[in-house]
């Protein structure tokens, strides 16, 4: 597949705004991302507060946005959605991308505000699960229509789908907040979100900032582990699948990339994959594919357990704010204050740390 090439690059806080713009065109992304669109940055905040590896880095941010606007791509729109449990506006405070948009003139553009339209889709290509968990019409926004797409994950696991990544970043931004509805096939789900992307945008890119990576049971209660990596790619399947590889999973065995692959939406398979810039061929992070938390295996009972029959009543009926309570007063009553917190005390203290807290002064 031609498209089959993913930039990797070992950084470090005093290169890192040089080294993505260097690892995007390692990339070539000029070559994918037509030029004088107007560009949407899918920014990832899976967590309103900071937490290493979690959500998208404000270094990661101003580099891609740097190098883009070098390139000429002035019209960029960052862009992101809200789920039940997570504030995003709370989130690009906490996480200091707030600094970076304002450091390069750009405005946040949040998917749920009004003035957002959100139209009903018909996808060209044949869908597995999404025309059926939305009988009465797939939603997404239009601003993400006749837009490229440059997606900024970072490198982790996940509780549902073992690592998340460029197609899971899809997932907050082209459906709204019932999104959960699809939790029970969510390999499904990114495989039909593939598909609309590639009819949608002109051209899509995707740049995975694995500065720290999180272990554990993601995208909230992680291990962060600092790695000084950086992924780039025009393929989101095979930058997700060079991510599994590196933190120690095989991609072909994640049900989404597999899917995916089989269905020539991208490639999964590392031996078809050009890997460019760092040879990873030893690197294997060892990370965990089985931690839960006990928010997350109360999830699972409820969407492929002996809850199951019940997914209707819990998830989609009056009833359903109790679930976002309980998953808030879990990760935000306990796990963070009790556990996280300890954690992004220690990253804190690192060079990663320093240049985090720097994004967070007042800019001159």
């Amino acid at each position: 597949m031609s498209n089959s090439k993913v930039a990797v690059l070992k950084t470090s806080p005093e290169t890192v705004i040089e080294d993505y713009e260097r690892l995007m065109k390692l990339a070539e992304f000029e070559r994918h991302l037509p030029a004088g669109r107007e560009t949407i940055l899918k920014i990832n905040i899976s967590w309103h507060y900071y937490f290493p590896g979690c959500s998208t880095t404000p270094w990661q941010l101003d580099g891609v946005t740097r190098a883009l606007k070098n390139a000429g791509y002035d019209k960029l729109i960052p862009a992101q959605n809200r789920t039940v449990v997570v504030d995003p506006k709370l989130g690009a405070k906490n996480n200091h991308l707030e600094s970076v948009i304002e450091k390069h003139g750009l405005e946040f553009v949040y998917l749920y505000e009004p003035g957002v339209n959100w139209i009903t889709y018909e996808p060209r290509s044949e869908m597995l699960v999404l025309d059926k968990v939305f009988p009465d019409g797939i939603l997404i926004p239009d601003i993400m229509v006749g837009r490229n797409a440059v997606h900024l994950p970072t490198l982790k696991t996940h509780v549902f789908t073992t690592m998340t990544g460029a197609m899971k970043n899809a997932f907050g931004g082209l459906l709204r907040e019932n999104r959960h509805w699809t939790h029970s096939v969510i390999h499904e789900t990114l495989v039909d979100l593939l598909a609309i992307q590639k009819e949608i945008h002109p051209g899509i890119f995707a740049v995975t900032d694995g500065t720290i990576a999180g272990d554990g049971p993601g995208p909230r209660a992680m291990i962060p582990h600092i790695k000084n990596y950086i992924l780039a790619s025009a393929d989101q399947v095979a930058i997700d699948a060079i991510a599994a590889k590196m933190m120690g999973f095989d991609p072909m065995s994640l049900k989404f990339l597999r899917l995916s692959h089989e269905r020539g939406l991208g490639c999964a398979d590392p031996k078809e994959i050009e890997v460019v810039g760092e040879d990873i061929s030893e690197v294997n992070f060892h990370f965990h594919e089985k931690m839960e938390t006990l928010a997350s295996r109360g999830q699972k009972m409820i969407y492929h357990g002996p809850l199951k029959p019940l997914e209707n009543i819990l998830l989609r009926s009056f009833i359903t704010p109790w679930s976002y309570f309980a998953s808030r007063l879990y990760y935000d009553g306990f796990w963070y204050p009790c556990i996280g917190k300890k954690r992004v005390k220690e990253i804190l203290k690192t060079e990663w740390g320093e240049l985090f807290k720097a994004y967070g002064r007042p800019q001159n």
